[in-house]
């Protein structure tokens, strides 16, 4: 395998750089720390003007289709930046299920005005009960005639406070005896109306996500994606995307600022400060090889199935072990958040030191990960639920 990057790639790389140096004003950047909101309208109509959204899709808008390693660059340099893309990113997840799953006239209805710009869709698979074991999620839709009546609630529904439209995992199964997985059902569920109350929940890094309740919701058929009691379907094409999630550029920011640090203080030289900053130099490569396989894996038209999970799972876990080392190297000055006026790198540091803690849930828990290594990777037997 050659992961080199022709020159094309590295071409498109500065193109997103500059476009990235034009939008991303100091303004919006504070703005999106400030209230944990990693999604702004402007930004993500920027990019689809682009053909940015939706970027490997092949489409007649005039946009040329991205090729796989464009595509990797551009999510790459955008999650390094920390531009607030994640109802974005969310939206084009749901968008391919619709593409695959989707009824005609769904995907009429949303995937043009995906490409747009024009719509953004939060995730609402979590429940207070059913966190990683999403096969135990309590949220019920009941038929009545060509609607649904939805009753629950989801958890850590990102942007749900601000996006068009719920993906919602919902149970319609009544067999008690039948395979966890069975009987669930996938929505596409409007935000704005009446029954659903959305409440702000703030985690360790300042993001704010949210629980959604739902009360006596109406949803018509119409806005079901795939077949009744055949969600699982639709979950696992959601779940494959986030599964193969890229977190290095995080890791690649972290030591920037750590390396800046030491710099600007004379540091650089000293044996402690570059063992530390040539182990996490290593691990990053590890992690951007990873990562780069599962891309090319993609080119070749293969399934990442199991070498996603290893992407994800070594670049986050080696993202917490750096933050803390690298936090530990640095010392109490590294605790001073961006608010604070003597912040060592803009806050970078302390902030990655929280922010890293979440990576280990987000797009699916470590233990998740490793399970499905093991069991697609090692070809070891399914763990068992501890219900059964």
């Amino acid at each position: 395998m050659d992961f080199e990057l022709d020159e094309s790639v590295a071409a498109f790389r500065a193109e997103v750089r500059e476009f990235l140096a034009q939008e991303l004003t100091p303004e919006l950047d504070d703005r999106a720390y400030r209230s944990g909101v990693s999604h702004d309208a402007a930004f993500a109509r920027r990019l689809a003007e682009r053909g940015w959204v939706g970027p490997g899709w092949e489409r007649d808008d005039g946009h040329r289709r991205l090729n796989p390693y464009e595509v990797h660059v551009l999510e790459e340099e955008l999650t390094r930046a920390e531009a607030p893309i994640y109802a974005v990113a969310t939206t084009e997840m749901v968008a391919n299920v619709i593409r695959v799953v989707g009824s005609a006239q769904l995907r009429a209805e949303i995937l043009p005005r995906f490409l747009r710009g024009e719509l953004t869709i939060a995730l609402g698979m979590t429940e207070p009960e059913a966190g990683s074991d999403v096969a135990g999620v309590r949220t019920r839709a009941r038929r009545d005639g060509d609607r649904w009546i939805v009753d629950g609630q989801k958890m850590f529904t990102t942007n749900g406070h601000v996006t068009d439209y719920i993906f919602l995992l919902t149970r319609t199964g009544t067999r008690p005896d039948g395979p966890r997985h069975a009987g669930l059902t996938m929505f596409l569920v409007r935000l704005d109306q009446p029954g659903i109350e959305v409440q702000a929940v703030y985690t360790l890094s300042g993001e704010r996500t949210n629980i959604v309740f739902l009360s006596e919701v109406v949803v018509e058929d119409r806005w079901r994606i795939g077949e009744v009691d055949g969600g699982w379907r639709a979950l696992m094409l959601a779940l494959q995307d986030e599964h193969s999630a890229a977190f290095s550029p995080h890791l690649d920011r972290l030591l920037g600022a750590v390396e800046g640090w030491a710099r600007a203080g004379g540091r650089l030289h000293e044996p402690d400060v570059q063992a530390r900053l040539g182990r996490w130099a290593t691990a990053l490569e590890v992690a951007q090889l990873l990562e780069l396989r599962t891309t090319w894996m993609s080119a070749a038209g293969q399934v990442p199935v199991a070498e996603g999970p290893m992407s994800k799972l070594f670049s986050t876990e080696s993202l917490v072990s750096a933050a803390e080392d690298l936090t530990e190297l640095v010392g109490p000055d590294a605790l001073r958040s961006r608010l604070d006026p003597m912040a060592l790198a803009d806050g970078r540091i302390e902030h990655a030191l929280r922010f890293s803690l979440g990576t280990a849930i987000y797009a699916g828990t470590s233990e998740i990960q490793r399970n499905i290594i093991a069991e697609q990777a090692c070809r070891l037997p399914r763990s068992q639920h501890p219900s059964g």
